[in-house]
């Protein structure tokens, strides 16, 4: 034994797989949006607060994606774009 519960390791698989999916959601927002990209961690934190918004705000429009790692990632990556944008927005304001 290592010392670590399941829990921990529950949340560090889920923490592993937000940063994964997170950046390639990132990454692929910054492609989708032009002149898009605030580098690998920005698009890190992007992606991960982009999948924060799809999964409470696309629930409440009523759309689904279904459940697993290519819905995650398109999810993480519409919400992503989203953000992207409004960021965008807000620099020109």
């Amino acid at each position: 034994m290592d010392g670590t519960t399941e829990a921990q390791q529950a949340l560090f698989s889920g923490l592993f797989s937000a940063v994964i999916i997170g950046g390639l959601a990132g990454w692929l927002a910054g492609k989708l949006v032009r002149g898009g990209g605030f580098g690998l961690i920005g698009n890190v934190i992007l992606g991960i607060g982009g999948a924060i918004l799809a999964n409470f705000v696309l629930p409440f429009l009523g759309f689904s994606f279904g459940g697993g790692f290519f819905s995650s990632v398109f999810q993480s990556m519409l919400g992503a774009a989203v953000v992207l944008v409004l960021i965008r927005l807000a620099k020109k304001a």
